[in-house]
Formats: C-alpha cells, sequence, structure tokens
C-alpha cells in the first residue's frame, strides 16, 4: 500500500462555494466534497481543506543523465537526482509509466521523504540538480516549492505534460531552471480521445514557460498512424516558430506498444527521420530522434555551418565542437545552457 504522509498540506490552489472544494491547480477543475479525490489523485478534501494528498510520496528515485530527461541543451554530460511520485491529471492510453502515473492513490507502494531527506540524498550523491519526474510532477507542487525554497541553489528540471493553470505554473516556473514538456500531439481530436485533456491548455503552458525565460525543450511521441501525419507535424513546427522560438529544442521519440495501446507497431525509424527532416525544414534548429539508434539524429548540430557540436551514441555523449556556448568552427552562439 502507498505509505500516508505523516504531514497533513492543505493543497495552495483551491476554493470553496458551499460544500464543494474546487481544485484550481490545472484545467480540469475537480469539484470535490468532503473525503473525495480528484481525477489526479494528488488532491483529497480531508477535514475541511483541500489537502496535498501526496506530499512527500516517493515512488522512484535515480540518477540518470540529463539527456534521459530528455534534455540535450542543457547541461550535457550532467548527473541529475531524479525523484517522482504518482497520479497524473492526463488519463493518456499510451502512457509507458502508468503503473505510477495512473496509480489510484494508495494502490502504489510510496515510501515519505521531507524535503530535507530529499535533498541531504542529493547532497550525498553528489549531483548539482534534482528532475521532478516519471509521473506528472505538477500534481507535487507543494512538495517542490518547499524543496526548492530550502536549496534555491540547485538546478531544478521538471518534466512535465504541461497541463497546468496559469498562476501555479508562474510560481513553478519562478524555481525550476528547465523544463521539456511533451507535447502529444497537434490536433484537438488526438489530445481528447487519446490523453483526456485539450491541446490549447498544453500550448498556453508553453507560452508561459518560454516567456518565463526558463530552459524549455519538447518531446514528441511519435505514434502511427495516431500523430505522425508529416503535414500535422509542419504545423507544429511552425507554431513552435512562430509562438515560441526556432530555438527551442525538439524531440521525436519512439512509440514502444504499452498499457492500453500494445496493438499498436513501433514507430518505423524512417518516420522519425522524416518527421525530424520536416521540422528543421520548417526552420527548427535542434531536432533529435530518441528512443533508438540512428545515424547522428541525436547530435547537436550547429545551425549556422552545420559542424556537429556535440555527438551521441545513446546516452555516451562528446562536446566535441564547443568553445564555451559558441561553434568552435564558425563562432555561432550555440542555444545551450552548461
Amino acid at each position: 500500500m502507498g505509505a500516508i504522509s505523516p504531514v497533513t498540506i492543505e493543497a495552495k490552489y483551491y476554493r470553496k462555494d458551499g460544500e464543494n472544494f474546487i481544485c484550481e491547480l490545472c484545467p480540469r477543475g475537480c469539484v470535490l466534497t468532503e473525503g473525495q479525490t480528484g481525477f489526479c489523485g494528488a488532491r483529497r478534501v480531508q477535514n475541511g481543506i483541500l489537502v496535498a494528498n501526496t506530499y512527500g510520496r516517493v515512488s522512484c528515485i535515480a540518477i540518470d543523465p540529463m539527456e534521459k530527461k530528455p534534455l540535450y541543451n542543457y547541461l550535457p554530460r550532467a548527473r541529475v537526482f531524479s525523484i517522482g511520485s504518482i497520479g497524473c491529471n492526463m488519463s493518456c492510453r499510451h502512457c509507458q509509466n502508468y503503473a505510477i502515473s495512473q496509480s489510484n492513490s494508495g494502490g502504489k507502494r510510496t515510501t515519505y521523504k521531507s524535503p530535507e531527506d530529499i535533498l541531504s540524498m542529493c547532497s550525498k550523491e553528489g549531483t548539482a540538480s534534482m528532475a521532478f519526474t516519471y509521473n506528472e510532477p505538477g500534481l507535487w507542487f507543494e512538495y517542490i516549492m518547499d524543496i526548492t525554497a530550502r536549496a534555491p541553489d540547485l538546478r531544478y528540471v521538471m518534466v512535465s505534460n504541461g497541463l497546468l493553470n496559469e498562476a501555479p505554473l508562474k510560481e513553478l516556473c519562478n524555481v525550476i531552471d528547465a523544463f521539456n514538456i511533451d507535447l502529444k500531439g497537434f490536433n484537438e481530436d488526438f489530445y481528447m480521445n487519446i490523453c483526456g485533456a485539450h491541446l490549447d491548455d498544453v500550448l498556453r503552458s508553453l507560452k508561459i514557460i518560454y516567456d518565463s525565460g526558463a530552459h524549455l525543450e519538447l518531446t514528441y511521441l511519435v505514434i502511427p498512424e495516431y500523430n505522425d501525419d508529416m503535414e500535422e507535424i509542419a504545423r507544429m513546427s511552425k507554431w513552435v516558430i512562430e509562438n515560441l522560438s526556432s530555438d527551442v529544442p525538439l524531440h521525436f521519440t519512439r512509440f514502444h506498444p504499452d498499457n492500453q495501446m500494445v496493438d499498436v507497431p513501433w514507430t518505423p525509424l524512417d518516420t522519425l527521420v522524416n518527421a525530424r527532416a520536416v521540422a528543421m525544414s520548417a526552420g527548427l534548429n535542434y531536432v533529435y530522434i530518441g528512443n533508438v539508434m540512428s545515424d547522428g539524429g541525436s547530435d547537436t548540430i550547429c545551425p549556422e555551418c552545420g559542424s556537429v557540436v556535440i555527438e551521441r551514441i545513446g546516452y555516451m555523449v562528446d562536446i566535441i565542437g564547443l568553445d564555451g556556448d559558441r561553434c568552435s568552427n564558425c563562432g555561432r552562439r550555440i542555444h545551450i545552457t552548461r
């Protein structure tokens, strides 16, 4: 059974309307009464308040390469202390972490770790950065804010679906240094039918994160016959350029059958190669292929002269053409944080 937090932490974003408690953390806006738990499993009405139900409840701890998040243009070759909990505010049929993200509260073993516990573990590992990942970390809002307040000098990373309301997301942008947001597809039907969410809510979040100045990268899991239309990918790439920047890195990753979509085949390598070519032709400067070995598809290339500045084979990373944050061949500034 999932460990019950020994502390009761009141959720920050909610309001009362008579006997109802309306959660304002994400666009779902769950309306709850005493004893009820929200769709995400991370908010419960208890003794007259809305409680952060998963505060400090840790399901996963690992030391990962930063590239696994994936973040390719942020602290390349760094080791990052990664933690996750349970619950999610989407219902993706293809979710590969469904055992924790779609676990009911109490249905997955967790261990309570206070912010001080987690920071002590991170310090012992000698890592200078921490990632909130694996399930949807936005649901850990209060826990993240408490951790970051206690150790503001660490670098913090968040791997998220982007389904958060404006006010809490802006607060997170004040303490999170880098985000990788899963852009699940680029049409409303896909988001509603496959993920149980609205595309526009996620696009709004991308603008908020980019405008905040935090480092932002996007991941697009390419699912055969669902979101692999090249015209749609071209439209998505154009939207990123027009609303964010041509320097925002984009990762096309390979789908493998899982969860409720075990009858869908693996993404062909050619599809990923074509998607990368479409995005680069649209004008994106840093486009990658992930979850599969490819010839140069994971390398960081100078947009000016085409030189490889960072070479990657899996999680083996070799910085071969950078002088600080500039291409050592032509001097072009590379959009990268080292």
